[in-house]
């Protein structure tokens, strides 16, 4: 456990625009940051950052929080975990005692596997440098591709041995649990207790970091010649791995990347790594997969222009052409490089410095239009038929294209080249938008369908439509929020102060001074007596949890509300604080007309503070306005039920309630008791 002194030390240290820049690449508006969303499919910069309140916020996808809580939401790291991340980006120490069984026990499958992967990371670059297999074999083969020390250090590369089970007795001699062994896949085979074989044994590995620098697989090569089995294997899909949302070096790329505000897309591990020695550090690869969504996603949180370099082979002009659909459809800008024939990035960047190698980059890259084009119009030749799927599969591509006017550009040159009118190229162009979006729109009506049985959905657009769902069928939800608003907010603040004029002599002067005369309760001690008094509580069991907490501190004159909630360990918790301290929950219409129509936001926010003694009892006295309602509705049904024993008592019942509904609709805005 980490004590309270160095949490709060860690919580003062952090600040979300280090933290988020770390991940995100971030644009000055006004005086928030905004950029890409790293939790949902961003093409248009949703993700502000406040530097004045320490948090961030999503207004797409609803995500966002402190810094503790962005580091836990996108490294997928516990409460504790994510700490222990942002100190050691500060450099504050974190005592902590070693692992007993039983705390190893109690990490959950995440932690574990993280941890046995530095632990297998650490154990191959071991084998690598100091045993003698690992000289002769595995730094001999780095050595013999070029690659020099420092680079093999910096990529972390490592060798594992040709035993079949080296490493996995290693790692149970070192207290690692078979059962992790195999969901990471580092280890193969164990059925009915047999022995654990290792998966990349003979091989030379390429340890594979998540943007934060933890690993997260590994790729193996092998070496010698082995029948019916091929060069390269990779870690399998796992709970922390999944392939299509990874890249191989962008933990290494992303600072480069977002200098030269241009990544370079390559194919292989080797391909990153030598142009890394060669001084090309804004590059990664999509490890010989086909390119997704996910990994263009992650690229394009750091820049929105992207070259693809590829083999000069047909193989490599093919590849090209996969990747480009995708890249466009995801609002990148794309140009292509084909490398000379017989070369590939890697060997190419052995034979050039930096500046050779961009200035190759810049001689040679074309937009995809132009290479598309040029490329199928020397496949075609004369043939109308051809010609005409030509056309189609350009057409195709451009209607990918989110931005109008970018797609504008692209149809005009498009109409150059291959010698077209404009207006029939729109016109297909919106055929096949048309036909994209219906056919879009059909998946997404059957995802729902299939979901709807689900109990619970990981797309932000259906957890916010469930939140509503929610809400309208409790009819006190936004009224409880927003009496947890204030208190979130204020804590422990007054809801009044107030002040006397009182004279004093200064020499021979008599000055007239304001003198603090009288404090009010503050905000959680008021909504606590305001709503216990007439047995009203919260309804959400989240909002009464916090209110709870709240509570608890009320005697504590050092308690910061806002602080405490957004660094909660509890991610909902953590989550919906971030949202009512946000800027988007401002005052509610009936709240700002106290203030005046012609009041702006800004101002509204700015005077809220000192108008806590009309907003917040008004809050209470909103919710039991809505609480009378529902029991005067009640006690309707009840009547009508038939039961005539409890009639005059109904009746009773309810003339109270209607009399309590008129006062408090008449006096609405002031603080109001229920007596009943």
């Amino acid at each position: 456990m980490i004590d309270q002194i160095t949490i709060a030390r860690i919580q003062d240290a952090a600040q979300i625009i280090d933290i988020v820049s770390d991940f995100v690449t971030l644009r000055r508006r006004g005086v928030n940051w905004v950029g890409l969303c790293p939790f949902h499919d961003d093409r248009t910069p949703s993700f502000y950052v406040s530097p004045a309140k320490n948090i961030c916020k999503c207004f797409a996808c609803g995500e966002g929080g402190s810094p503790i809580h962005f580091v836990m939401k996108h490294e997928q790291l516990s409460y504790y975990e994510a700490l222990k991340y942002v100190a050691r980006k500060y450099s504050i120490e974190v005592v902590e005692t070693e692992f007993t069984d039983e705390e190893k026990q109690a990490q959950s499958d995440r932690e574990s596997m993280f941890i046995l992967n530095e632990y297998a990371r650490d154990f191959f670059v071991k084998i690598l440098h100091t045993h003698p297999e690992g000289k002769a074999v595995g730094l001999t083969y780095f050595r013999e591709r070029g690659f020099r020390d420092d680079i093999i250090k910096k990529f972390q590369l490592g060798y594992s041995p040709e035993q079949r089970d080296a490493f996995s007795q290693e790692a149970q001699k070192a207290g690692y649990k078979r059962d992790f062994l195999l969901k990471t896949g580092l280890s193969a085979g164990g059925e009915h207790n047999q022995r654990l074989v290792d998966r990349f044994r003979g091989r030379v590995i390429f340890p594979v970091h998540k943007l934060s620098g933890k690993v997260v697989a590994f790729g193996g090569r092998i070496l010698k010649k082995v029948d019916n089995t091929g060069k390269y294997v990779n870690s399998p899909e796992s709970e922390i791995y999944s392939k299509s949302n990874e890249l191989y070096g962008i933990y290494f790329a992303k600072s480069a990347i977002v200098k030269q505000d241009k990544c370079f897309l390559v194919e292989g591990y080797t391909d990153v790594i030598s142009m890394h020695q060669a001084g090309i550090e804004n590059v990664v690869s999509s490890s010989g997969t086909a390119l997704t969504h996910g990994q263009i996603r992650m690229i394009h949180r750091f820049s929105e222009n992207i070259t693809v370099l590829y083999d000069g082979d047909a193989a490599g002009i093919k590849a090209a052409l996969r990747g480009i659909d995708l890249l466009l459809e995801d609002g990148m800008n794309v140009k292509v490089v084909l490398l000379p024939p017989g070369e590939d990035p890697d060997s190419f960047a052995k034979k050039q410095n930096a500046d050779n190698f961009h200035r190759y980059i810049s001689d040679n890259e074309v937009d995809f239009i132009r290479f598309k084009t040029q490329l199928l119009l020397e496949e075609v030749g004369d043939d109308p038929i051809k010609r005409a799927g030509l056309i189609s599969n350009v057409v195709e591509s451009i209607a990918l294209i989110p931005n109008t006017i970018t797609r504008s550009v692209y149809i005009q040159d498009c109409s150059q080249l291959l010698n077209m009118q404009e207006r029939v190229l729109i016109a297909e162009i919106n055929k096949i938008r048309k036909r994209n979006y219906e056919r879009k729109k059909e998946q997404d009506d059957k995802a729902v369908a299939r979901g709807e049985n689900q109990e619970q959905s990981t797309d932000p657009a259906e957890e916010r439509s469930k939140v509503r769902r929610i809400s309208s069928l409790n009819p006190y939800d936004k009224y409880e929020r927003e009496i947890l608003r204030y208190v979130v907010r204020y804590g422990n603040t007054p809801i009044y102060q107030k002040f006397e004029k009182q004279k004093r002599k200064e020499g021979k002067k008599v000055v007239e001074e304001d003198v603090l005369v009288e404090v009010g309760p503050g905000v959680t001690e008021f909504v606590q007596y305001d709503l216990e008094r007439d047995q009203i509580g919260f309804s959400n069991d989240l909002y009464r949890q916090m209110f709870e907490e709240a509570v608890k501190n009320i005697k504590d004159a050092e308690f910061n509300s806002g602080r405490y909630f957004l660094s909660h360990p509890d991610p909902k918790v953590n989550k919906l604080a971030s949202e009512l301290m946000s800027d988007r929950y401002h005052l509610s219409k009936i709240h700002s007309k106290i203030l005046g129509e012609e009041m702006g936001d800004k101002s509204s926010r700015l005077l809220e503070k000192n108008l806590l003694h009309s907003y917040v009892p008004r809050a209470t006295t909103e919710l039991k306005n809505v609480y009378v309602l529902q029991k005067i509705e009640e006690i309707k049904k009840e009547m009508k039920s038939g039961n005539k024993d409890d009639y005059v008592t109904l009746i009773t019942r309810l003339q109270q309630l209607q009399e309590i509904k008129k006062v408090l609709a008449k006096e609405l805005g002031e603080r109001i008791v229920l007596k009943y």
